[in-house]
C-alpha cells in the first residue's frame, strides 16, 4: 500500500504542475489581452480626442469669420455715432452693412440688430415691427416700447464691451424657428450690433475623410441643442434627446477616460471623445469600440484555440492518472477520515503477519517499530487492555480471526473495551476496516476513545432503567387507585340502586320509604363528591386550574365554611370552637378555592374524631405585616389552623399524605369513605394562592394543618360577591364539590362573621317564593321534570321551554314582569344558555335587563362560572342541584329586583 501511495502522491504531482502551468498560461494570456485591450482604447481615445480638437478649431476658424464682420461693423458704429449722425443716418447705415453681410456670407435670411442706448434701429425684423403699428419716437423714429433688457444675446453683449458672443440655439419670437444670435458692443459701452444666424446656414471647412471608419461627429451649443453633424448612425430617429444626453453625461464627469462608453441609436457601444469650444459649444466624436477592438478578436480566438488544446493535452494526462490512482485515491480519503476520529490506525497484513503505523498513541510509539510482526502490536496492547478483557481481545483480532473475516467480506467488525490511560482505564472502541481498495490480504486496524460516549450510553441505560421502574409503579399505583375508585364508586351506586329497590317494594310504608330515600341521597352526594375530587386532580395534573381574584370578606367566607361543620360536630357530640384575629378583612383573592380548602381541612378533622374529642379553627393576620395594613393593594399574611384531638397519623404515612391518590390503612384505624385526593388538592390550590401548607400529627393525639396565604387588601366599601357565594356554597353543604359548583354574586348585607348568622330554613323561603313564576330551559325531560316538580312543591309557577331558541322567544312574547326569574341549562340544542343569556339581556323591554338570569347546568368548573357571568347570567347552581340552594339565590335575586322575595 506504501508502493501505491507513492505512486499516487507523484502522479498527482505531475497533474498539479500541469495544472500551475495551464492556470499560468492562462493568466499571462489574459493579463496580455487586457494589456492589449487598454492599448487599443488608450490609442483610439487619445486619436479621436485629438480630432475632435481639430474639429473644434476648425469650428473656431469658422465662427472667426463672423467675429470679424461684427467687429468691422461695430467700429463703423463707434465712428458714426462719434460724429453725431442722426437716427436715420444710423439706421441706413445699418440696413447698408445688413445688406453687405447677406452678400459677403452669401445668407439672405442673415438679420442684423442696432440697439442704442437700449432702443433698437427700426431695421431688418425691427422694421417689420414698426410697419406692425408699434409706437415710434416722433423725432427720432425709435421704438422705445421695446424692452431689450429681457434679450439674453443684448445683456451678454453689453455686460462684455469689444467682445463677440455667440448664443446658445433657441427659438425664434417671429419666425419660431432655430437661431444663433451673434452680438458685440461698442467700445463706448452705449450701442450693440447684432445679427441672427440659422444653423443650417452655418458655414464649416471640415474634411470628412478626417473621421474614422464608422465615426460620427457632432458640433453642438452647451446645451446640447445639435448645429451640425456628420454621422454614420443607421437610425437617426430621437438624435437631438440622444445628444442632449450626450451632453449632461459629458458634463457630469461620466465620459473620460478610454473605457467610457455609450450605447448609440443603433445599440451598439461607442466610445466618446470631445473638446469645448471657446463659446461653449461642444465638438464630439464617437466611434464603435468593435471597430476599435476588431483586431483583438483575431488574437482572442488564437488564445482560446492554444488554451483548448492545452487543456485537452492536460485533461488526457488527468483522466489517465486518475483511472490508474481511483482506486487507491479512496483509501487515501479512508485514511484521512479514520485519522481524525481515531488516535492510532495500523495497516495489518494478515497473511505476512506484519502491521505499518500509520498513526499511534504515544504510548506504542515509545515501545514498537513503525513497521514489524503483528504479534509485537498484539503484545504491546496486552499491556494497557484490561486483564479480563485482553483475552477475548486477542482471540478476534489475531490474524486468523482477520483472515476469517476478510473471506467473508465482513467489512466493518469491531467493539468496546477498557484501556488503560497513565493512571486511568477509560472506555477505547477498535475496529478492523476492509476494503478492495486495499492491497490483497491488508486490513485497517484502528483505534478510537469512545469514553464520553460510553459513559453517556451507560446513563441513558440507567436512565431507562429508572425510567421504566418508575412507569412500572406509576402503573402500579393507578391501577391501584383505579380498583379504588372502582370500589368507591360501586359502593354509593350498590346503595342508590339497592335502595331505590327497596323504596319501591315499601311505597305502603312512608317512614321505610322517607329513610331509604334519605340514604339515597347521602349515597349520591358522596358519589359526586368522589367524581369532582377525580375531576379537579386531573385538570390539576394538565395545570388548568384558573383563580378568579376578586374582593372578598376574608372573615366571612370563613366563617360561613364553618357553620355546616360546627352544626355536624354538635350532632355528632364534638366539640367544635372558632376564633377570628384579623385586622384587615376585606382582600382580593379566590373565596370559592379558599373555602374548598377549608372545606377538605374541616371535612377531615371531624371525619377523623370520635365523641368527645375537639376541632379548633383559628384565622389570624401575621404580626410581621401590621405596618403593611390599611392600604388598598397592600399584601399581608395570613394564618389559619385547623386542629383536631382525633385519631392523627403514623409518622410513615404522614411522608405520602400529600402523594396522589395516597389513603392510610393501619390495623385499628376507622374504614371512613375516602378517595386519597383530598389533599393534594387542596396543597395545590395553596400553593396556587402563593401560600403554604404544613401539617404535624401523632397517633391517637390528633392532627393539626396550617395554611399562611398571602392576601392583598383590597378598598373599603364594595361587598365581596365572592365571599357571598363561598358562604352560600358553605352553608349548604360540607363537601368540596359544593364549594365549587356555585356562583351566585350578591352584596354582603353585613360585616358580621357569618358564624353569628345561621341559613335562611327552608320554610321561610317557601313563605318568599310563593306565587313567583319561573322560565325553565331544559332540554333533557327527567331534568325538567323533576326541576318543575321540586320548584311547584315550593309554591313556584313554572314554564317551560326545551332550549335556548324557545327559552328567548317565550320571554319575548311575554308581558314584561311576568317571569320572575329564567333557569337556562348551558348545554342545550339551537342555542345554549349563554347565547340565550346574551340574547335576553339584548331585548329592548324595561325587563330584558333586571330579570335573574341563573345558569342550572352539569358544567361546574371555574371556566363555566367566568363563561355565564360574561354572558350576563347573575348566579350558578350546579347539578345535581340542591334545591335549598336554588330558593335561596332565587329568593334573594328576586328581592334585589325589587321583588317581595325578601
Amino acid at each position: 500500500m506504501g508502493r501505491r501511495m507513492r505512486t499516487i502522491a507523484k502522479q498527482l504531482g505531475r497533474m498539479r504542475l500541469g495544472l500551475v502551468l495551464l492556470v499560468c498560461f492562462v493568466a499571462l494570456t489574459l493579463a496580455g489581452g487586457a494589456i492589449l485591450r487598454q492599448t487599443l482604447l488608450q490609442n483610439a481615445h487619445e486619436s479621436n480626442t485629438a480630432l475632435s480638437r481639430y474639429y473644434a478649431a476648425e469650428t473656431n476658424s469658422s465662427l472667426t469669420m463672423y467675429r470679424s464682420l461684427l467687429e468691422f461693423g461695430t467700429e463703423s458704429l463707434d465712428v458714426r455715432m462719434e460724429r453725431g449722425e442722426s437716427w436715420t443716418e444710423l439706421e441706413d447705415w445699418v440696413e447698408m452693412y445688413c445688406e453687405r453681410l447677406r452678400s459677403v456670407v452669401g445668407d439672405d435670411a442673415i438679420n442684423v440688430y442696432g440697439v442704442i442706448d437700449g432702443t433698437p434701429l427700426t431695421v431688418g425684423d425691427w422694421g417689420e415691427l414698426a410697419e406692425q403699428d408699434v409706437t415710434t419716437d416722433a423725432v427720432t423714429g425709435a421704438t422705445p416700447d421695446i424692452d431689450m433688457s429681457t434679450r439674453a444675446w443684448y445683456r451678454e453683449a453689453m455686460a462684455s464691451p469689444g467682445e463677440t458672443i455667440f448664443t446658445d440655439v433657441y427659438q425664434d419670437a417671429l419666425t419660431g424657428q432655430n437661431i444663433v444670435t451673434v452680438a458685440r458692443a461698442c467700445w463706448a459701452g452705449n450701442a450693440v450690433l447684432a445679427f441672427d444666424l440659422y444653423p443650417e446656414n452655418f458655414v464649416f471647412q471640415y474634411q470628412q475623410q478626417d473621421l474614422p471608419e464608422g465615426a460620427s461627429f457632432f458640433l453642438c451649443d452647451s446645451t446640447g441643442n445639435l448645429l451640425y453633424r456628420e454621422t454614420s448612425l443607421t437610425n437617426e430617429r430621437g438624435i437631438d434627446d440622444y445628444i442632449r444626453d450626450l451632453v449632461t453625461r459629458i458634463e457630469a464627469g461620466e465620459l473620460k477616460g478610454a473605457d467610457a462608453y455609450i450605447i448609440d441609436l443603433d445599440g451598439r457601444e461607442r466610445v466618446v471623445d470631445y473638446a469645448q469650444l471657446d463659446n461653449g459649444w461642444y465638438s464630439i466624436v464617437t466611434a464603435p469600440r468593435e471597430v476599435i477592438l476588431g483586431s483583438l478578436d483575431t488574437v482572442n480566438v488564437l488564445f482560446g484555440c492554444m488554451v483548448a488544446a492545452f487543456a485537452t493535452g492536460i485533461g488526457i494526462l488527468a483522466v489517465r492518472d486518475l483511472r490508474r490512482a481511483r482506486t487507491m485515491e479512496r483509501t487515501n480519503e479512508t485514511v484521512r477520515v479514520l485519522g481524525n476520529s481515531y488516535y492510532a490506525i495500523y495497516l495489518v497484513n494478515y497473511e505476512e503477519g506484519t502491521y505499518e503505523m500509520i498513526k499511534g498513541s504515544d504510548y506504542v510509539r515509545r515501545r514498537i517499530a513503525k513497521k514489524g510482526p503483528y504479534a509485537d502490536l498484539l503484545r504491546t496492547a496486552a499491556e494497557v487492555i484490561e486483564r479480563d478483557t485482553f483475552e477475548e481481545f486477542e482471540e478476534s483480532f489475531s490474524a486468523e480471526s482477520i483472515r476469517r473475516l476478510v473471506a467473508g467480506r465482513v467489512r466493518d467488525y469491531g467493539g468496546d473495551f477498557m484501556r488503560r490511560f497513565g493512571d486511568e482505564y477509560r472506555w477505547v472502541n477498535v475496529r478492523v476496516l476492509y476494503d478492495e481498495s486495499l492491497d490483497p490480504e491488508e486490513v485497517v486496524l484502528c483505534f478510537r476513545e469512545v469514553d464520553q460516549e460510553k459513559q453517556r450510553q451507560l446513563q441513558e441505560r440507567q436512565y431507562l432503567k429508572e425510567a421504566l421502574e418508575s412507569s412500572k409503579q406509576s402503573i402500579q399505583t393507578r391501577q391501584a387507585f383505579f380498583n379504588n375508585m372502582s370500589h368507591d364508586m360501586r359502593t354509593p351506586l350498590n346503595a342508590i340502586i339497592g335502595l331505590t329497590e327497596l323504596a319501591r317494594q315499601h311505597t305502603d310504608d312512608p317512614a321505610a320509604t322517607t329513610s331509604y330515600l334519605e340514604r339515597i341521597d347521602r349515597s349520591g352526594k358522596q358519589l359526586l363528591a368522589l367524581i369532582n375530587d377525580i375531576l379537579d386532580i386531573s385538570r390539576m395534573e394538565q395545570g388548568s386550574v384558573a383563580l378568579n381574584n376578586e374582593q372578598m370578606d376574608l372573615v366571612q367566607v370563613l366563617g360561613d365554611c364553618a357553620v355546616p361543620f360546627q352544626l355536624q360536630a354538635e350532632r355528632e357530640g364534638k366539640t367544635f370552637d372558632l376564633a377570628f384575629d384579623v385586622r384587615d378583612r376585606t382582600v382580593m383573592g379566590d373565596a370559592l378555592r379558599l373555602s374548598q380548602v377549608l372545606n377538605n381541612l374541616l371535612s377531615n378533622a371531624i371525619k377523623y374524631t370520635n365523641p368527645g374529642d375537639a376541632v379548633h379553627m383559628r384565622a389570624e393576620q401575621l404580626a410581621g405585616d401590621a405596618t403593611s395594613a390599611g392600604a388598598a393593594g397592600a399584601v399581608a399574611s395570613y394564618r389559619i389552623t385547623v386542629a383536631d384531638t382525633g385519631i392523627g397519623m403514623t409518622e410513615e404515612f404522614l411522608g405520602h399524605l400529600f402523594d396522589l391518590y395516597a389513603r392510610e390503612q393501619r390495623f385499628g384505624t376507622q374504614q371512613t369513605v375516602g378517595t386519597g385526593l383530598g389533599m393534594p388538592i387542596t396543597k395545590n390550590l395553596v400553593e396556587q394562592m402563593g401560600g403554604t401548607l404544613e401539617v404535624t400529627s401523632e397517633v391517637d393525639h390528633g392532627s393539626t394543618f396550617t395554611v399562611t396565604i398571602p392576601f392583598a387588601r383590597a378598598a373599603e366599601g364594595a361587598g365581596g360577591a365572592g365571599a357571598a357565594a363561598a358562604g352560600s356554597a358553605a352553608g349548604a353543604d360540607a363537601t368540596a364539590a359544593d364549594a365549587i359548583s356555585v356562583e351566585a354574586p350578591r352584596p354582603v348585607a353585613s360585616a358580621t362573621p357569618a358564624v353569628a348568622a345561621p341559613a335562611p330554613t327552608a320554610e321561610n323561603l317557601l313563605a318568599s317564593l310563593a306565587g313567583k313564576r319561573i322560565l325553565i330551559a331544559e332540554d333533557n325531560a327527567v331534568n325538567m321534570e323533576i326541576a318543575t316538580e321540586m320548584l311547584g312543591m315550593a309554591g313556584l309557577e313554572t314554564e317551560q321551554a326545551w332550549n335556548g331558541r324557545e327559552a328567548l322567544d317565550t320571554f319575548a312574547a311575554s308581558v314584561p314582569g311576568h317571569f320572575d326569574a329564567v333557569l337556562l341549562d348551558m348545554k342545550m340544542p339551537e342555542m345554549d344558555g349563554c347565547a340565550a343569556a346574551r340574547a335576553i339581556r339584548a331585548l329592548d323591554r324595561p325587563d330584558a335587563r333586571t330579570v335573574p338570569l341563573i345558569a342550572v347546568t352539569a358544567n361546574a368548573f371555574a371556566e363555566d362560572i367566568v363563561a355565564t357571568t360574561a354572558a350576563g347570567m347573575d348566579a350558578h347552581i350546579s347539578k345535581p342541584i340542591d334545591f335549598h340552594l336554588l330558593c335561596q339565590t332565587l329568593a334573594e335575586l328576586i328581592a334585589a329586583r325589587g321583588g317581595d322575595a325578601s
